[in-house]
């Protein structure tokens, strides 16, 4: 089989990462279940951003540091985009229903759930965007944990944004999300396998270097300055249904 390699500093910053894109994203939903109107949807819209970007953002951190021994490693580029918009887009599916749904239970069960699948869809598009000269195959049973420990912490991290209100509560959720997304992902990596095809040389595709980094800087630019923006934001305050 072949060797499967991953750096040791990509899992500290990708876990630092998620934390950060957890914690705005569920700061942004705490604003929006206080507010009302256009204002309310703003704030989801603006959490859904931040948490579809920090997975994102962790996932391809994560990747600068996994090698495959005798193969390089590229990205289909659309590929990579679209896990990009699938984890923004199914991830707000989650948000808003914890946004508008009346019952705090059916919210935090609807919302952990389309949360939890939208960050392992983001994972296994940004796996079938690689491209590497072999096979890539994964375990189903390992595949299949995966996608239940994002959707069981994802479920966790919402019940505490809105069960168990302060500072303390905000640090938790944002620290069990980042290990909701993290364990996902080291979890579904370790049901990968690849069959490396010798004499092949991979021809398509963008190396890390020249699109998933650049990106992966921006994303992250964005979630701390955004980061910044929110905690020196005005506290809640009720406004009128537009």
């Amino acid at each position: 089989m072949t060797e499967l390699t991953f750096g040791w500093i990509a899992p500290v910053l990708s876990y630092v990462m998620a934390c950060v894109g957890s914690a705005l994203g569920l700061r942004c939903m705490v604003r929006a279940l206080s507010a009302t109107g256009r204002s309310r949807r703003h704030w989801l819209v603006n959490g859904a951003m931040a948490i579809g970007t920090g997975i994102w953002t962790m996932h391809f951190i994560a990747m600068m540091g996994f090698g495959v021994t005798g193969s390089e490693i590229r990205y289909d580029v659309p590929l990579t985009v679209l896990s990009l918009l699938v984890a923004i887009a199914v991830v707000g599916i989650g948000v808003f229903a914890v946004g508008y749904l009346a019952s705090k239970t059916l919210a935090v069960l609807v919302g952990g759930a389309v949360a939890g699948l939208g960050v392992a869809a983001m994972h296994y598009i940004g796996m079938a965007a690689m491209r590497l000269s072999g096979n890539v195959s994964y375990d189903p049973g390992v595949v299949t944990l995966s996608v239940a420990i994002a959707v069981a912490a994802a479920t966790a991290a919402l019940w505490a944004t809105l069960n168990i209100h302060g500072k303390a509560a905000a640090v938790g959720a944002s620290l069990v999300m980042g290990v909701a997304v993290s364990a996902m992902h080291y979890t579904g990596m370790a049901a990968v396998s690849v069959e490396v095809h010798a004499g092949h040389s991979v021809t398509s595709g963008a190396t890390p270097m020249q699109f998933v980094f650049p990106l992966t800087v921006v994303l992250g630019s964005y979630l701390f300055l955004t980061s910044a923006f929110v905690a020196l934001s005005p506290g809640p305050q009720k406004e009128l249904t537009t």
